[in-house]
């Protein structure tokens, strides 16, 4: 019988733990994850059509479909908003995939390009990409991302978009869409396709519309950077793998060649701040070389549209570049001209993207510099404009479990991690003490049946 109760009680143990470590919106026993014991991002093992033989250091979305793109619109392949594919771009020529939209709902589509790094490159070319209905007009201005100064092969992020917005009748109604990608080239450049990552994202409408001009004034005064002890971190290596990072300052190495990713969490009314500090070389003499855009600090919203970038030349010693001022995140920002103001739209996480050129390693050696990312974050949250439908991906627009005002009318838009780390405010302490006192009643209710069945046995009933 001792046996017995001793068996049987280690089984209500067994139950117990696993009722709290499954519990919803419990943390369970797990300990959470730590920006500085962050490992560094693997490539995807999905097989890219036409790209077998490329190599690339991006890290392309874990288990990403692949889809072919087609020579003309009556071939495209249909893309979901929600999904992240993976794709390849010839050196000639445009490629379409097809969209099926509704007439309620905005669509971003942002197109990565991948050179191979063994690849030399030109400063001028790049990637194209636009969104345009059945009829050939497009919906939005071309965006075009160029390789730069730095002559290096790196990933290359374009966004172009379908956007409702009042006063507009281009691509305004339910239909067929298509998205066209195509290289920038020029006469030097190399053959050879380029792998290529799209990630299509929807925006529901607004549940009550507002203003449609853009904010008038807000503050323009560059904040200090942070100070303090520097914690280690370890970039990723694409967009869906990219490090989370708070406000602070953060201490990683960046080889030549190499391109490095980071995600903020920014809130409706905060603004974000960056900079990047290079050491200098322990390869070559300082002076002794120099490379115009030797780095690149980037800063892209969360549907991986553009805001700011800056080049910095490296001659081996230390530098620092800094982004421009920015406003805070904000929904009529979308209906600003310039592209710093209007690309902070909406809450979520910001990609902080940084690449140390390749001929960096030709001048002063193929060893890591050191790279410092001094980030702050200002102003309080506010809260968001209040959609009226679910975003795809589920949660993008948000920042915490919950956010703040800007999920779906009537229903919890849970973030499944998509939404960027970290403050989540008062709504996700919420449903992680709901969470909580659910686990607890389940332990209470286990624990007193375990005492009264102790009892009965006890007394031989």
């Amino acid at each position: 019988m001792g046996r017995r109760t001793a068996w049987w009680r280690l089984a209500v143990v067994g139950i117990v733990l696993g009722a709290v470590a499954g519990a919803p919106g419990s943390p369970g026993f797990a300990a959470p994850a730590s920006p500085s014991t962050s490992p560094p991002a693997s490539a995807s093992s999905s097989v890219s059509p036409s790209s077998s033989a490329t190599t690339s250091s991006y890290a392309f979305a874990e288990g990403a479909p692949s889809v072919t793109g087609a020579a003309d619109t009556a071939d495209a392949e249909s893309l979901e908003p929600g999904t992240t594919y993976r794709s390849s771009l010839p050196s000639d020529g445009k490629v379409y995939y097809r969209l099926q939209l509704d007439g309620t709902s905005t669509v971003y589509v942002a197109a990565t390009a991948v050179p191979p790094t063994n690849l030399a490159v030109t400063p001028t070319e790049g990637v194209r990409v636009s969104v345009q209905d059945a009829d050939g007009r497009s919906c939005s201005a071309a965006d075009t991302a160029s390789i730069g100064a730095g002559r290096s092969p790196r990933p290359l992020t374009v966004w172009g978009a379908r956007q409702l917005s009042p006063g507009r009748s281009l691509c305004q109604g339910a239909g067929t869409y298509y998205v066209v990608v195509e290289r920038v080239l020029r006469t030097e450049s190399s053959q050879g396709d380029w792998d290529l990552e799209l990630a299509p994202v929807l925006e529901p409408r607004l549940r009550k519309a507002g203003s449609t001009s853009a904010p008038e004034a807000w503050d323009s005064a560059t904040p200090s950077p942070p100070a303090g002890a520097a914690v280690r971190v370890r970039g990723g290596g694409g967009f869906g793998s990219a490090t989370a990072l708070e406000q602070g300052v953060w201490r990683d190495d960046v080889r030549p060649g190499q391109t490095l990713f980071y995600e903020v969490p920014v809130d409706w009314g905060q603004q974000v701040y960056a900079t990047a500090d290079l050491s200098s070389s322990s390869g070559g003499e300082t002076g002794a070389g120099f490379v115009p855009g030797g780095v690149n600090l980037a800063l892209y919203n969360p549907v991986r549209g553009l805001v700011d970038a800056t080049s910095i030349s490296y001659n081996g010693g230390q530098r620092s570049g800094a982004l421009a001022a920015l406003p805070p995140v904000g929904y009529d920002n979308r209906y600003a001209v310039s592209d710093r103001v209007n690309g902070m739209r909406f809450a979520g996480a910001y990609y902080l993207v940084v690449h140390l050129a390749a001929r960096v390693g030709k001048e002063f050696g193929n060893g890591p510099v050191g790279l410092m990312l001094r980030v702050r974050v200002k102003g309080e949250a506010t809260v968001g404009p209040g959609y009226a439908g679910q975003s795809e991906p589920s949660g993008i627009f948000q920042v915490g479990l919950l956010g703040r005002g800007s999920g779906a009318a009537g229903e919890a838009d849970s973030s499944d991690g998509d939404g960027g780390g970290g403050g989540g405010g008062d709504a996700g302490m919420r449903l992680v003490a709901v969470g909580g006192i659910g686990a607890g009643t389940v332990v209470l209710v286990v624990l007193g049946v375990w005492v009264v069945v102790g009892r009965r046995r006890a007394a031989g009933v």
